[in-house]
């Protein structure tokens, strides 16, 4: 049985009660909050492997509380899958820019979710075959593995577990086009459909962060993206 702590972020208490009940029998530990108020004040007691975030909360909504979180160096490498009844794209994105690492859209499958959550906590151990050193190196870039720490000339670069991951596999990779599917397929382990381009919204996002190594990152036109050798 999963031992992971999840944090449900959701005012509706049919729903919080719903997603509850399947996680628990899941084998994981859950506790909800009603506010993103409520959910920032839990955090600063109790550790979350995963938050569940609903997006339409009262006052603080969930795009707000998800920024509060990634800006905290204590926080900010909780896992967050976004969880609301805003399906359009652009409530997609923006939930991803600000570094959730997966969106559902209400009525959704408990048997899914799960299927997420196992996926995300899974990446996230970094014990994967995909990635077989412990320290990659590209140029003035450093990923060391084990201590989950990226620099660029010796500088630290903050990255959500998500970007870690897509860039140790596109670094281990250089020089090898991978495509959105193989990267959704391998960073994501999902094998639900999922829109490609929440691959595209994370490679946006690593390349800002990436300053002048930004262009390490190539886009190969019709297929998909490539570190340069």
């Amino acid at each position: 049985m999963s031992k992971e702590s999840i944090l449900i972020v959701e005012d509706d208490p049919h729903i919080s009660q719903l997603v509850r009940y399947n996680l628990e029998k899941a084998g994981y530990e859950c506790y909800g909050a009603s506010t993103g108020e409520e959910a920032l004040k839990i955090l600063k007691t109790r550790v979350a492997s995963l938050i569940i975030l609903d997006v339409m909360l009262p006052q603080m909504d969930g795009f707000e509380v998800c920024r509060s979180i990634k800006r905290d160096p204590k926080l900010q490498r909780i896992a967050i899958i976004m969880l609301t009844a805003k399906g359009e794209e652009v409530d997609r994105v923006v939930g991803l820019e600000l570094g959730a690492d997966d969106y559902m859209v209400k009525p959704f499958s408990p048997r899914e979710l799960i299927l997420r959550i196992k996926a995300i906590l899974r990446r996230l151990q970094f014990g994967g075959e995909e990635i077989k050193k412990d320290v990659l190196k590209a140029g003035e870039l450093m990923i060391d593995i084990s201590k989950h720490r990226v620099t660029i000339q010796e500088k630290e670069v903050e990255l959500t577990p998500m970007e870690f991951k897509l860039l140790s596999l596109l670094v281990e990779r250089r020089g090898r086009v991978q495509t959105r599917e193989r990267l959704l397929s391998d960073v994501w382990d999902i094998h639900a459909e999922i829109d490609t381009r929440t691959v595209d919204t994370h490679i946006k996002r690593l390349r800002e962060k990436m300053g002048k190594m930004e262009h390490s990152i190539e886009t190969v036109r019709g297929m998909g993206y490539r570190f340069k050798e």
